[in-house]
């Protein structure tokens, strides 16, 4: 399973009402868990812009994250960065794009709130 960014901030801060029992199971459950290397850009951006409150470094925080949940991280290849352009304008944030193309290639979930994942055929869990 893959998690968009938002799952990532909810997991890390113990959030339990953004994620469901069922996904938290699965989550713990899971062989692998997996999450974008773009999703460090995300929160980069987000800390940045104070959108984001974190308890240290966006840097420090998303390894530390990675590290504590045993969370796999993705980077974005050439493969994936290809995919994501061919995808239809239905989101227009690039990065959901590229963590949409992930997900797509792995034929894995994806664990996020944005209904619009699901537009693209890929499943989606919360």
């Amino acid at each position: 399973m893959l998690l968009d960014t938002c799952a990532l901030v909810w997991l890390a801060s113990g959030d339990a009402a953004a994620l469901s029992d069922a996904t938290r199971m699965s989550i713990a459950k899971a062989d692998h868990v997996h999450v974008s290397g773009i999703s460090a850009f995300e929160i980069g951006l987000l800390y940045a812009g104070g959108k984001l409150d974190l308890p240290c470094d966006p840097a420090r925080w998303y390894e530390s994250v990675l590290a504590a949940h045993d969370i796999l991280e993705v980077p974005v290849d050439g493969r994936i960065a290809i995919a994501a352009t061919k995808l239809q304008p239905i989101h227009r944030d690039p990065c959901d794009r590229f963590i949409i193309a992930t997900a797509m290639l792995n034929n894995w979930p994806v664990v996020t709130a944005d209904s619009r994942f699901a537009d693209y055929g890929v499943r989606v869990m919360r």
